[in-house]
């Protein structure tokens, strides 16, 4: 975008990365909702299409704002005119430094993952958002101890009907073959040929896009396809290696048979997960899914940014942080300004592509001294991804964020097809999950953008025999 507006002033591109994230296949769905792949390609492909690119492949050490210069890790500077940091977010590890855990935030954790798995009987997933969704529904082949400190599954995006309809597709023996899938296919550019550098923990790759797991064999050394257990309400207390764990004298337990879970464990894994319920199971790694935190730390540093409460770099509604022609968008940022009603900040990739493609916006405005009003994607929170083969969308309020006691949920579930929640107050639409092929997303948006009072419509709102895309038409 900076490019395209800017075609005769340097733009410098730094990143770790030996390759660029690129969106292709982009397709508006609706007003706001967006599907696309990301692919990631060589950087000389950027600086090919647009000359005045330059890509800078080395990771920031310093930056000094009072004197408007970037220190890289391969001891060059570089003087800026105008900033703008999407260093993105970085797993948030349960124990940091122990070689049986695995964050998986990017394509290089990913692989790191695979490896391990294809030697492994059993693993335990801690966390309870997308990544660890998608991971307990892909694995085959080994033992899953799933812990969740919530009461149902997928809590980021659900509630616990929307995992009680989900739930049956874990327990199903035979996995049906992929819808084919039309976002991200995910490989590192040549990374088989050239053998990259390993990438240390603190070393960042980048986040993984919508359909991650697509093309990796996610598959352990065991015959049977699917076993989850799932144990709730509960986190992780205290990690034990084999060593110790002999010394403690303690019991572990089986995998559950029937949901019962008595049997001590006679085999000796490399590694023990102690939970808060007091329950403690072997396995062979454990993989740590539970979110991640903003990838503010070299930017820190002598600079006097303000921060969010989640430790993001605060951002005005024009995307400035608090330092003078600095700009921040992606993971990296905290959304600062009073936002729509039914929008509010999650750190995923379509809201880290439009908050790019805005902070570019406006660095170009206020490099031109023109106004520039806030882009339409903030008006209403819409995402659209997969999960357990379902397609899934949610919008607006979907469940019920900072709405307090004061709203009403309306619900209509075919097993194994569809589950439309809808959330309702006084009246009005203030946020929807759609999960399977409802096709109610476009009617849905409109009806939480413009607020109509739908109180007379009742619970025929959702009558599956009232075609409701053409009472709103």
């Amino acid at each position: 975008k900076l490019a395209m507006e800017f075609p005769s002033e340097d733009i410098l591109l730094m990143t770790t990365s030996p390759v660029i994230k690129a969106i292709t296949n982009f397709k508006q769905v609706s007003k706001t909702l967006e599907e696309f792949d990301v692919e990631e390609q060589p950087s000389s492909l950027l600086e090919k299409r647009y000359p005045n690119i330059k890509v800078i492949q080395s990771g920031v050490k310093q930056l000094k704002s009072d004197e408007r210069k970037i220190f890289t890790e391969d001891g060059k500077e570089y003087m800026y005119e105008k900033l703008c940091l999407c260093a993105g977010a970085k797993p948030k590890l349960i124990f940091e430094g122990n070689p049986y855990v695995l964050g998986i935030r990017d394509t290089d954790s990913a692989q790191a993952f695979q490896k391990n798995l294809a030697q492994s009987e059993r693993i335990v997933v801690v966390g309870n958002g997308g990544i660890a969704l998608e991971l307990v529904y892909e694995i085959q082949g080994c033992e899953v101890i799933w812990a969740i400190k919530d009461k149902a599954i997928g809590n980021t995006f659900f509630d616990a009907g929307a995992a009680e309809f989900l739930i049956p597709k874990l327990a199903a023996e035979k996995r049906e073959t992929p819808i084919e899938c039309k976002r991200t296919k995910y490989t590192m550019e040549g990374s088989e040929e050239k053998k990259r550098p390993t990438a240390a923990s603190d070393k960042l790759g980048s986040a993984l896009g919508p359909d991650w797991h697509e093309g990796l064999c996610l598959k352990g050394t065991k015959e049977f396809s699917h076993k989850v257990h799932i144990e709730i309400l509960c986190e992780v207390k205290k990690i034990h290696l084999q060593q110790e764990f002999i010394q403690l004298q303690r019991t572990s337990l089986t995998f559950p048979k029937e949901e019962r879970n008595v049997e001590p464990d006679e085999v000796q894994w490399p590694v023990y997960v102690e939970l808060t319920n007091g329950k403690i199971y072997g396995c062979n790694f454990i993989v740590s899914a539970t979110g991640v935190v903003p990838n503010v730390k070299p930017f820190l540093d002598g600079n006097d940014f303000a921060v969010g409460e989640d430790g993001g770099l605060e951002v005005d509604k024009h995307m400035h942080t608090s330092l003078p022609d600095i700009y921040a968008a992606g993971d990296i940022c905290t959304a600062s300004w009073e936002p729509s009603p039914v929008w509010h900040q999650m750190r995923l990739w379509t809201q880290a592509r439009q908050m790019g493609w805005y902070a570019a916006k406006c660095m170009a405005a206020d490099t031109l001294g023109e106004s520039i009003d806030m882009d339409f994607s903030f008006e209403l929170f819409a995402h659209v991804t997969k999960f357990f083969n379902y397609k899934v969308v949610v919008l607006g309020k979907y469940n019920a964020q900072g709405l307090g006691s004061d709203h009403e949920l309306m619900l209509r579930c075919t097993k194994g097809r569809e589950y439309v929640k809808v959330v309702m107050q006084n009246g009005r639409m203030m946020g929807a999950v759609l999960i399977g092929e409802t096709d109610l997303e476009e009617t849905f948006e409109n009806l939480i953008l413009n607020q109509m009072d739908l109180s007379a419509y009742g619970e025929d709102l959702l009558n599956p025999d009232i075609d409701i895309e053409d009472y709103f038409d």
